[in-house]
């Protein structure tokens, strides 16, 4: 704690967690101000990650609600809208989405897209701040990372039905030699995509190679992505086929562009390859739109199959 005696004013600090309440008292008045640096504080981390689940309120701030890390660099705001890429695109902190300044426990930010906001500020512990949005009593609650230690295993299988949706197709490049003969080895693509019912997915036979734009689905049906009880590495995809049937998959992210799926029921293994990047940028057109929102995956009780 420090106090200082300037021109008649006493400032009275107290510091906690790079954030401090200033006590100005003047003749006969005190007036209390929020006195942390707010500049400072955005940029202590590198990546800020959003934690959508976390959120609270109705209402929505646009580029948040897109966004699953921003970054405040010397007043530029980037924000990584893609999993895929992510760690490379803009040296790792995405891309350029608007200008920012922090003032007296708010930030305001001038979005490309979004036009102009103010968000207020706190600081809940050394890793974690809350932006609240006053006009729709939204709060959004973000971690901070540097990029060296940013958990990225951790952000993939948190938001992996949003991965799978960034790609126009998954084209099968890889079947197992192990394993019973099944239907599902016929099926070379996949996509998976959003809807007003809900998600579900499209799968076509068309020979490996098919152009996107020539592909055939030829089934159809819902897809559900669950949590595994005390496995958080682990996610199980069961692809339910209109009049078909279901089939059950143990589901695994190889890289930033393949997946594999393991069959339990044939004890096969099969990678799938994305195809036709969806890149979103700042914009929430028809094209390119995405909204995250929370998600809250059934828990299957189920042991690893895949040795």
């Amino acid at each position: 704690m420090k106090t200082k005696l300037l021109f008649g004013l006493i400032f009275l600090g107290v510091l906690a967690s790079s954030c401090y309440t200033e006590v100005i008292i003047e003749d006969d008045y005190i007036i209390e101000e929020p006195a942390f640096n707010v500049n400072q504080v955005l940029g202590s981390s590198e990546l800020w990650y959003v934690d959508i689940n976390a959120t609270k309120g109705n209402g929505e701030v646009p580029f948040l609600q897109r966004a699953f890390t921003v970054s405040f660099r010397q007043g530029t705001m980037f924000a990584n809208n893609n999993i895929a890429g992510i760690g490379k695109n803009g040296n790792g902190f995405g891309v350029d989405v608007g200008a920012y300044n922090g003032i007296s426990g708010i930030v305001e930010i001038n979005h490309d897209i979004d036009g102009f906001w103010q968000l207020e500020v706190f600081v809940l512990n050394n890793r974690t701040i809350e932006l609240y949005d006053r006009r729709s009593n939204t709060s959004y609650y973000l971690k901070g990372f540097q990029r060296n230690n940013f958990d990225y295993d951790m952000l993939f299988y948190e938001n992996i039905q949003y991965f799978l949706q960034e790609y126009d197709v998954w084209e099968k490049i890889y079947t197992s030699q192990a394993g019973a003969l099944n239907d599902f080895d016929d099926e070379n693509f996949l996509q998976f995509l959003s809807g007003t019912n809900g998600d579900y997915f499209r799968s076509s036979i068309d020979s490996p190679g098919t152009g996107i734009n020539n592909v055939q689905w030829d089934f159809e049906g819902d897809y559900q992505v669950y949590d595994v009880a005390n496995d958080a590495t682990l996610k199980t995809i069961t692809l339910s086929y209109d009049f078909l049937g279901n089939d059950y998959f143990e589901l695994y992210v190889i890289n930033d562009s393949t997946i594999e799926l393991y069959h339990p029921n044939s004890g096969t293994t099969y990678e799938f390859k994305g195809r036709g990047y969806i890149q979103y940028l700042k914009s929430e057109n028809t094209a390119t739109s995405k909204k995250r929102v929370k998600v809250k995956n059934p828990v299957m009780n189920v042991t690893r199959q895949k040795k």
